[in-house]
């Protein structure tokens, strides 16, 4: 049976403006003007076919019928808010600290299908390229791109110099992807200078550099049998996601991260001229305290954040190898 409830913000307002016997005092307490009060109780006094107030020339006063409303307004009001509290209390909440270019170009948009899923884990996110200092930043787990004390990575790869950590003392890393680089540029770009079928022809083409990777070209080219190019023109931006907007923007070539594009909405506004994908010298890492790595909260997100990547297979002979 269909419920016959009247309008949330008109109840609202009808409860704040008879607990306060003020429209003007029910107007600061919701944040909105004195008329939008009037307006609303006019509104929930039409639905109801009763009046709830009169409106004498200085003040308001509840008439019998509004009284035994307000009662019950307040009562079912009082009953929501003590749920709610009760709901955010026992949620569990995990704070996550991102790269930008990830959280900006489409990880970000992704992360309400993580809390449909897990309703009771409450998020509480930030976006950062700084190492992480977990005793004092407050964050539980942080997605960094780096190198893992200890691990091996390719010589001749791009090198990720990042800092993923103020100290790995009693911190673990989780992996999660390996890191790829090969040139990208809109449709449009090589519509207009194309076409692009060996590395050589990129010598002839301006070519956009991420400043925070600076060797991402020198060391694709090495890779591709050309010991230097500067190409036909140099773009410089701060960013990685900068780089492949001025690349959407026909600005260039990139030499960006696969894992940057792959998931893009508007991925099929960019093309990847070559099959050559070089594996970088670092790799993405999901990062918290050792103490925190096994609990519930932080498998459920490790978990979930890994399946929103599946890099494609990379035949061996394309790769180039450790």
């Amino acid at each position: 049976m269909k419920r016959r409830l009247p309008p949330l913000l008109a109840l609202r307002a009808f409860e704040s403006a008879g607990r306060h016997m003020s429209f003007s005092k029910a107007a600061e307490e919701l944040n909105v003007t004195q008329g939008a009060i009037s307006r609303q109780i006019k509104l929930l006094e039409d639905f109801l076919h009763a009046p709830l107030f009169r409106r004498l020339t200085r003040r308001v006063e509840l008439t019998p019928f509004g009284q035994s409303y307000l009662a019950a307004a307040t009562a079912a009001l009082d009953g929501i808010e003590r749920a709610t509290l009760q709901s955010l209390q026992e949620a569990r909440a995990l704070s996550v600290s991102l790269l930008p270019t990830l959280g900006v170009l489409w990880l970000m948009q992704r992360l309400g299908s993580f809390m449909t899923e897990y309703p009771s884990i409450r998020l509480q996110v930030s976006s950062s390229l700084e190492p992480v200092d977990f005793k004092h930043e407050g964050v539980d787990v942080a997605l960094r791109v780096g190198q893992v004390p200890g691990a091996v990575y390719p010589e001749n790869g791009s090198q990720i110099t990042f800092r993923m950590t103020e100290s790995w003392a009693d911190v673990t890393a989780m992996h999660l992807w390996d890191d790829f680089i090969t040139p990208v540029c809109s449709r449009r770009f090589l519509e207009e200078h194309g076409p692009v079928s060996t590395a050589s022809d990129l010598t002839r083409l301006p070519l956009i550099h991420n400043l925070r990777r600076p060797d991402c070209w020198d060391a694709w080219f090495r890779a591709n049998g050309i010991e230097e190019c500067s190409g036909a023109g140099r773009v410089d931006v701060g960013h990685s996601f900068m780089a492949i907007i001025a690349a959407r923007e026909s600005r260039g070539v990139a030499c960006v991260p696969t894992i940057e594009i792959d998931n893009l909405d508007w991925r099929d506004e960019m093309v990847q001229p070559f099959d050559l994908k070089l594996r970088s010298a670092g790799a993405y890492y999901l990062l918290c305290p050792r103490d925190k790595a096994l609990s519930t909260e932080v498998k459920l997100f490790s978990n979930w954040l890994a399946a929103q990547y599946q890099p494609a297979q990379v035949d061996a002979d394309i790769e180039t190898s450790e």
